[in-house]
């Protein structure tokens, strides 16, 4: 029997750090257009205690999502041992292009996949690179996607990416702007034979809700007064992101579970999307009240938000990288495990991927 099978990763995490002290001197707006009034340092302490938030990492001006994901990749490559040539696709998942230091106008002509693969010296022409705009959730889409290609006989090998720089296309005067980082993660994704209960993918869910809920994550103008006008930055209705992500995540977990046959109490991981600590332990908890049970948050639940923030399509392959290499303690994954990649992102988009190890 052939199954999707992950057989190396890699992640790229900035050297700039940035503690919630960065932002003490900083005088931040409300969509009203109004200062939101108290002093910093109580603002970034409700900030910290909510989010989980302590810093995150940015890249220095002459990096690019492009180039980071290539860094990513690299390690990937590396460390599945494969040869880069025998390549099928180049999947890459962002949501802002390249973005230039102190240029937020979005690049994505070449696409950032056509960028990586020649990043890495890949000239075999049926190697075929292209992006997925798919919100947050865009790299766990991209293992779906392949999924599909290695079905239809369409792939064997793929490179999957997620990146961002964030930094570059949030707004100074918005708070929400501290909760946003850059970074990549990367996985080589193969079509095995092997036995019935060897490692790959069981099976997923994915669903769209864009309704009402489209505007929840959008593009808008600057909060702040005398910023650059015509200029967009990324704007989140916090509190209804909170409440969607909470109503319509631990069901789809569960429509992924259910569609593979597996229970809550066979999985040992569950890789969910960096967004909001609070937020995160919450969809576990009533994804696990799903099931009448208790939610086992610390030994099920890895997390590095705390000091990487949230780097949107890059946290889930980051973070799955960061367990499998020994980075994230108390935390492990070993041969047979069961465990599950999920996000939540604009769109508003979900989706799940059920994985044997």
């Amino acid at each position: 029997m052939f199954r999707s099978v992950i057989t190396g990763t890699g992640a790229y995490i900035p050297e700039i750090i940035r503690s919630n002290e960065y932002f003490s001197n900083s005088t931040f707006y409300g969509e009203n257009g109004l200062p939101i009034t108290g002093p910093s340092k109580m603002i970034i302490e409700k900030f910290q205690k909510i989010t989980g938030i302590r810093e995150r990492r940015y890249v220095p001006d002459h990096l690019t999502a492009s180039g980071i994901a290539a860094k990513a990749a690299e390690q990937a490559l590396t460390d599945s041992g494969i040869d880069p040539e025998t390549l099928d696709q180049i999947i890459v998942a962002h949501n802002f292009g390249d973005v230039a230091s102190g240029n937020p106008q979005s690049q994505n002509v070449p696409s950032l996949a056509s960028r990586v693969k020649h990043a890495l010296s890949i000239r075999r022409p049926d190697c075929i690179g292209y992006d997925i705009l798919f919100g947050c959730p865009g790299w766990v889409q991209s293992l779906i996607q392949s999924e599909a290609y290695f079905k239809a006989g369409m792939a064997k090998k793929v490179l999957l990416v997620g990146t961002e720089t964030l930094s570059r296309v949030i707004d100074p005067a918005d708070r929400d702007s501290m909760i946003f980082a850059d970074g990549a993660g990367a996985c080589i994704l193969e079509y095995l034979s092997g036995a019935e209960e060897g490692p790959g993918i069981l099976g997923y869910s994915v669903q769209t809700f864009s309704a009402e809920e489209v505007v929840q994550i959008t593009m808008g103008p600057s909060y702040g007064v005398g910023r650059q006008k015509g200029d967009l930055y990324m704007k989140m209705k916090g509190r209804q992101v909170y409440e969607f992500a909470l109503k319509h995540v631990p069901s789809a977990i569960r429509q992924c579970l259910d569609s593979c046959g597996m229970h809550i109490s066979q999985v040992s991981k569950i890789f969910i999307h960096q967004a909001n600590e609070k937020m995160d332990e919450e969809i576990i908890k009533r994804l696990y009240e799903l099931y009448e049970l208790a939610a086992p948050l610390e030994d099920v639940m890895p997390m590095n938000i705390q000091w990487l923030g949230n780097s949107s399509v890059a946290t889930v392959p980051t973070l799955y990288h960061m367990v499998r290499k020994g980075a994230i303690p108390g935390h492990q994954v070993r041969k047979g495990d069961i465990v599950v990649f999920t996000s939540v992102g604009a769109g508003m988009n979900i989706n799940a991927v059920c994985y044997r190890v």
